[in-house]
């Protein structure tokens, strides 16, 4: 997968879309999102948006570079913007659980917000139902997102104007 990242760079792509990170090629696709190629995905597995962090800071250290880990972690908040995070429930249900923003460097730590949450708001025939529910924080991104032409009106966020703290 390495490769490939390396080589689709070449071809001056407007985004790039790797279907799992598992090792060293988090570097490359660091370096990709650091690199002008906003709206790129990729997907990886952990237990939390915290734990996604350090997954992709212990997966960009397997790349066999001598990186320190500050510089590692500011290459990561500078290029995640979103962590949405899925996981199974007791049920074996998937669903989206956190919709997480990176926020950016506090210090040494990488800085978060969840954005949404996963609610549960019952259980009918053994299956878990719910949905995301606003924290009331508005994303730092929606510059971003308004001058893609995206109009979202502060209610989708649960907030009724600018960004709570």
């Amino acid at each position: 997968i390495r490769e490939l990242v390396k080589n689709t760079l070449r071809m001056r792509p407007d985004r790039i879309v790797v279907g799992e990170c598992r090792g060293a090629e988090a570097l490359d696709m660091l370096q990709a999102m650091n690199t002008g190629h906003d709206g790129s995905m990729t997907t990886l597995h952990s237990n939390s948006p915290r734990d996604t962090l350090s997954r992709l800071e212990t997966m960009t250290l397997m790349a066999g570079m001598e990186l320190p880990v500050r510089a590692i972690r500011e290459q990561i908040s500078s290029a995640v913007n979103l962590i949405c995070h899925q996981e199974r429930l007791r049920d074996g249900s998937r669903k989206v659980t956190h919709v997480t923003e990176v926020l950016g460097m506090e210090g040494d730590v990488i800085s978060t917000s969840d954005i949404f949450l996963f609610e549960q708001t019952g259980i009918e025939n053994g299956r878990i139902l719910g949905q995301l529910r606003p924290t009331g924080l508005r994303p730092r991104f929606m510059e971003q997102i308004e001058a893609a032409g995206i109009q979202l009106p502060n209610s989708v966020f649960g907030a009724t104007s600018g960004r709570r703290l």
